[in-house]
């Protein structure tokens, strides 16, 4: 006889269920998940995936573990039964800090497809201790804080796998550790390998997250991304990048021979896919394997990883394509510049433009050039993207290999985003399209059967107004601010980037509080929402995260405004707190200049829950726009075409503009105002207000006239409740098509082969 969940459940904890703590319960259920995980097998395959990132941004894997495996409902149901709350629950597991934004969320949603689809695919990347850094408020300024996440009891499963990796001065020691990946509905599942070093050493970080970067045991897996504003820090990165592409590429190797390949055949059984340029090492690592160690000559090395490797790109930013002086490589991975010389030695025998060299006459290694060059498949994440690679960004390289090029616009895991953090929209779509498309997105489709019906438009509003409630409580409880759940909630969530342009929404919010303040009241209470972390080094990030928490307490504590509008920066933005963001957000801000998002995956992740898009036509936009038509989606600003013009004209002119135009002087001014200087710092105001003046060089002042425009009609909008209503399930029914099932599935068809 099967014995049920709930005696399980009470064996772990050697009480009765009731009588437990919610930390205790918390053990037994991560205890009771893992074990049925070690004892599925994993998907197989004639090919095998191994998908290398620097990020996966898997978030809290409780819940989502126990969705894909079945066990959810059930478990939930045992808890209720006995006076505990899931939620509660899930609020001890710590966030794994492995990755920042949309990049690591991207790969952690593709692992999750991966193994939905029972392909054989694995994830490597490195256990960062502390990930990115925990974010922390003090004098209306961003202040960093480890973040420490590794604890007895978690989601690690520690192998004897390890693998020793070479260094110019030292070789290290490796330790490979697992996290189990299950597809949903699925008997089989896949891992996310991350590779840690047994001396890395938390206690050397003070003062916040300072720390020797010199001592490379007790460092290399301690922070994502380490400040890299000095030589240390960069070198660090390349000894971090170095450490996950070797340790991957002896795993490959290892993983082949004991199946029996032949390892001039490894293209045939083995893809590698470069997530960014971060894993760019992996290709010449591969070939000095190879050569040094298999008795391969240079020619057939160079031939097989060639076909073993493919490579994504995420950026139109030519800033954040990775390019490392070979002194730099010389210092940390000597073994591999004659590699790297020799590869750029051949494309210089074959191609005169220098534009696709490897390395550039100033001695600089240009990593997404070896990706191309020795990869055979490259792909953008959005169909603008792509383009904009194959025209501009990386035309030179597409004019050689057009048969290289493609696209795979990215995807968002539903089971996540929708079923795990919104329950009661997720239940009620079960019931009024079947649960099938829990597996299949595109049935959300069937949901247009209901466009015209007002008792689903009803309902719709409901479940809305339920998320801004559990919203409202969460930061009341949190951050202590109280919001109005009955306002518009405008919410702008990602990662701190001038080209994202939170500072052009602070304009707005400017804006919106002079309007106010002259008597001209919205009908309805606005509340601004903002989630971002900076890089520590990134100083205007820094100097717009500052304004806008100026301008939050300048706001909130306004008699004269609070009643109408307020303004909140969430602390310490992560997965977990986007998972209670996105199902309460009326207004999606997608507002990065044209050009300049590669995709985007928050948009996709807002219109599944109901939210209205206000955005340029960038990234995956572009796609949302062609799905729920013009009447459902609000697009402002000037189009990718306009901007790139300018940008190669160089005419954009910032200063012109704001000594032209009354109303953008007057916003730009108030940055540096007495109101917001006696409660700011008027250093961070003011290197602010001259960036802007002087550079804007993601083009603010261009579209912030016509993005007031836009989003005051949007405002207006909402009070009709049925068409704001017919938006939501417009946007919900059409969001089907960014499954990342299907760019898996797009993935394993064009590129991959599994």
């Amino acid at each position: 006889m099967e014995i049920s969940l709930e005696q399980i459940l009470r064996e772990k904890l050697g009480k009765e269920i009731a009588d437990a703590s919610d930390r205790e319960i918390y053990i037994a259920l991560l205890n009771i998940t893992k074990e049925k995980m070690k004892d599925m097998e994993h998907n197989y395959g004639e090919r095998k995936l191994y998908y290398i990132s620097a990020e996966f941004l898997i978030g809290k894997l409780l819940s989502n573990n126990l969705i894909n495996l079945g066990m959810f409902d059930e478990v939930k149901e045992i808890l209720q039964r006995n006076n505990h709350d899931l939620t509660s629950i899930e609020e001890i597991e710590l966030e794994p800090s492995l990755g920042n934004g949309g990049l690591g969320r991207l790969a952690a949603c593709f692992l999750d497809s991966i193994a939905t689809l029972g392909l054989n695919g694995d994830g490597v990347g490195l256990n960062y201790h502390d990930g990115l850094f925990l974010q922390k408020f003090v004098d209306n300024k961003q202040s960093e804080e480890k973040n420490p996440w590794i604890t007895e009891n978690s989601w690690l499963i520690k192998t004897d796998v390890s693998f020793e990796v070479p260094f110019r001065d030292f070789t290290l020691k490796s330790t490979m550790y697992d996290i189990d990946i299950p597809g949903y509905n699925r008997s089989k599942c896949n891992k996310l390998h991350l590779f840690d070093l047994d001396s890395v050493d938390e206690s050397i970080i003070e003062n916040g997250i300072s720390f020797n970067k010199y001592d490379i045991y007790k460092n290399l897996t301690l922070f994502l991304y380490p400040d890299d504003s000095d030589e240390a820090g960069h070198l660090l990165r390349i000894y971090q990048q170095y450490f996950m592409v070797s340790n991957g590429a002896q795993l490959i190797i290892k993983e082949a021979e004991e199946k029996g390949i032949d390892l001039h055949r490894l293209h045939e059984h083995v893809c590698v896919q470069i997530n960014d340029t971060h894993p760019t090492m992996v290709i010449p690592e591969l070939i000095r394997i190879l050569t040094e160690q298999k008795g391969f000559d240079m020619d057939s090395a160079i031939d097989v990883v060639s076909k073993t490797c493919a490579y994504t790109n995420h950026t139109i930013l030519a800033e954040a394509l990775e390019k490392w002086p070979v002194y730099y490589l010389e210092k940390v991975v000597p073994q591999l510049v004659p590699i790297i010389r020799e590869l750029d030695r051949r494309v210089r025998d074959k191609f005169s433009d220098e534009r696709v060299y490897i390395i550039d006459n100033q001695e600089r290694v240009h990593m997404a050039h070896i990706d191309i060059h020795y990869g055979y498949a490259v792909n953008g994440v959005a169909a603008l993207h792509t383009e904009i690679l194959k025209d501009s960004e990386l035309k030179p390289f597409y004019d050689i290999y057009p048969e290289k090029f493609n696209n795979k616009t990215n995807g968002i895991t539903f089971r996540r985003w929708l079923i795990h953090c919104n329950h009661e929209l997720s239940d009620y779509l079960k019931e009024l399209i079947g649960k099938e498309y829990i597996e299949n997105a595109d049935n959300l489709v069937k949901l247009m059967d209901y466009e015209n019906d007002e008792k689903v438009l009803q309902r719709l509003r409901e479940i809305k107004k339920d998320a801004k409630s559990e919203l409202k409580k969460y930061l009341k409880h949190t951050q202590n601010i109280d919001i109005d759940e009955n306002s518009i909630f405008d919410i702008q969530i990602k990662r701190l980037h001038e080209y994202k342009r939170q500072q052009m929404n602070a304009l707005y919010a400017i804006y919106k509080y002079k309007e106010i303040k002259k008597g001209n009241l919205p009908k309805r209470p606005l509340t601004m929402i903002f989630g971002a972390k900076a890089a520590p080094a990134y100083t205007i990030a820094k100097d717009i995260i500052h304004l806008i928490l100026c301008l939050q307490q300048l706001v909130n504590n306004d008699p004269d405004v609070s009643p109408y509008m307020k303004i909140v920066m969430v602390e310490n933005y992560n997965v977990t707190k986007a998972q209670k963001l996105i199902p309460a957000c009326d207004i999606s801000e997608q507002i990065s200049l044209a050009s300049k998002e590669a995709s985007g995956t928050g948009n996709m992740k807002f219109m599944l829950n109901g939210a209205v898009t206000l955005g340029t036509e960038d990234g995956a936009n572009v796609e949302i726009h062609e799905l729920v038509g013009d009447e459902n989606i609000y697009i402002f600003g000037k189009k990718s075409e306009e901007v790139i013009r300018l940008y190669e004209t160089g005419e954009y002119n910032a200063a012109a503009i704001y000594e032209n135009d009354a109303v953008i002087e007057e916003l730009v001014d108030f940055i540096i105002s007495k109101e917001l200087i006696r409660i700011g710092d008027p250093e961070n105001l003011a290197r602010l207000y001259k960036e802007i003046v002087g550079k804007d060089w993601f083009m603010a002042l261009l579209d912030i006239k016509d993005y007031i425009r836009v989003k005051e009609q949007m405002l207006l909008d909402y009070e009709d409740e049925r068409s704001w209503s017919k938006k939501m399930l417009v946007n919900i029914a059409k969001a089907g098509f960014f499954s990342s099932d299907r760019t898996i599935a797009e993935y394993n068809n064009d590129i991959w082969h599994l």
